[in-house]
């Protein structure tokens, strides 16, 4: 880890003279806060299918566009950015001549994945507080649960690049990436849909991000947690152990 942090460090260097990306990730999810949780929420009222009635819409969806931003930041710093690195910049080829290793080069882009992650969730999680729309300070517990989200995404973009073949390609991460945003339970419960299709949506990584920062968002803390814990750090590190062999085969060929 120590190598790997290397590479942090130099990720760090670099968003120092492009901050605006990283607070556009915080930018992001506040215009579909305010447009979707308040405008939309406006004519919704509380959320059909809760136990506790008194949960607003804004409170409903402000953990859940919190994991998307998550989700949307890790994949994109780690699928479109170390395509970039590995077919035209050939920024790993040089880094493979130092000391590091290919190894140290994917937990170093999954590391700043996951700091990108935890920085953007701490922003949007203020603005959510200065709203008004915490509901339970259990909420903080939503900035290591997106670190979380950020890990195992980071590491599924990392994957998703050795299979890239041209930039055309990105539509298809785009392909599965927008469906789950709009059906993962989002914008709302997972009770709306019948049996069948709910095992379906429970099977979806972003499902499990956003049950990872909701529950405890709204005050639910508890051994139900685990479930989805536990299925993002599996998915992360098969991702990894999928990615490892690739990156070692494209970059030591």
């Amino acid at each position: 880890m120590t190598r790997a942090l290397l590479l942090v460090e130099r990720n760090l260097m670099i968003y120092r003279h492009t901050w605006a990306l990283l607070a556009a990730e915080v930018v992001e999810p506040v215009l579909y806060l305010l447009s979707i949780g308040v405008g939309v929420g406006a004519l919704v009222g509380s959320v059909p299918g809760l136990d506790d009635p008194g949960i607003s819409y804004a409170q409903f969806v402000a953990p859940a566009l919190l994991a998307t931003s998550a989700m949307n930041g890790a994949m994109n710093e780690t699928s479109f950015g170390a395509f970039f690195k590995l077919r035209f910049d050939r920024i790993y080829d040089t880094m493979v001549a130092t000391p590091l290793t290919v190894r140290d080069i994917a937990l170093g882009e999954t590391a700043w994945a996951l700091l990108r992650g935890a920085i953007a969730s701490g922003g949007f999680l203020a603005v959510v507080a200065v709203l008004g729309y915490a509901r339970s300070p259990w909420i903080l517990l939503a900035v290591p649960g997106a670190a979380v989200v950020g890990f195992a995404f980071a590491a599924a973009g990392l994957a998703v690049a050795t299979f890239l073949r041209s930039t055309h390609d990105f539509q298809l991460i785009q392909l599965v990436m927008l469906p789950m945003f709009l059906f993962a339970t989002t914008f709302f419960p997972v009770s709306v849909y019948p049996r069948p299709v709910q095992v379906f949506v429970e099977c979806l990584p972003l499902y499990h991000a956003i049950q990872l920062l909701r529950e405890p968002a709204l005050g639910h803390v508890g051994p139900a947690l685990l479930p989805s814990l536990a299925y993002l750090l599996a998915f992360g590190a098969l991702s990894l152990a999928v990615a490892l062999p690739r990156l070692r085969r494209t970059l030591l060929a």
